[in-house]
């Protein structure tokens, strides 16, 4: 037999190497401790990410937050405008098949229509519209006023102002299905 040490003993002479935690090889590594400084400022942008995401998931813009009638398409000025010229121009927009009229602080507007013949042009004149009436185009659909000289209106006052659309299908007739819808608007 030889002198050599059997493989067997050196492994058996190898003592384990100890950790680096204390010199306790039994135990568990100890957890850190969490930064509460760092976790309030987590919570804070998480909350702050939230609360945008809310705020563009609920937002309305546009026309959006506005309950009118699907038979008007557009308006002018639009409800609860704030900055409108003394001299603007009040149009709204129906959809193809409606007629309307305006009324404006309680006062209703004589209505011409776009291309009807007036009895009152003679032969070889120019037929206008009547510059101090609202107008009706029927093939658009829309009725608009302009305030002007000798209008019931000629001008808008600076203040709160009520106007009023008062439309109907052109078969049914005003008397048999005529709606109205309202809105305010300041003139500055």
């Amino acid at each position: 037999m030889s002198d050599a040490p059997d493989d067997l003993d050196v492994a058996a002479e190898i003592e384990p190497i100890e950790s680096a935690d204390d010199g306790d090889t039994g135990a568990a590594a100890p957890r850190k401790r969490v930064d509460k400084g760092l976790l309030a400022a987590c919570f804070v942008i998480a909350a702050g990410l939230a609360l945008i995401a809310w705020g563009v998931g609920s937002a309305l813009t546009g026309t959006d937050g506005i309950d009118r009638p699907d038979e008007i398409e557009e308006i002018s000025p639009v409800e609860n405008a704030i900055q409108v010229l003394q001299q603007g121009n009040i149009m709204v927009d129906l959809e193809f098949g409606y007629e309307a009229v305006l009324v404006i602080d309680g006062i209703e507007l004589e209505t011409s229509r776009l291309g009807e013949v007036r009895d009152d042009i003679e032969p070889g004149q120019q037929q206008t519209t009547d510059p101090t009436t609202a107008v009706f185009d029927p093939g658009n659909a829309r009725i608009s006023f302009q305030p002007s000289e000798g209008a019931p209106i000629e001008e808008f006052t600076e203040g709160r102002h009520n106007a009023q659309v008062i439309y109907w299908r052109i078969e049914d007739g005003r008397e048999n299905g005529a709606r109205s819808y309202r809105w305010s608007f300041d003139v500055i």
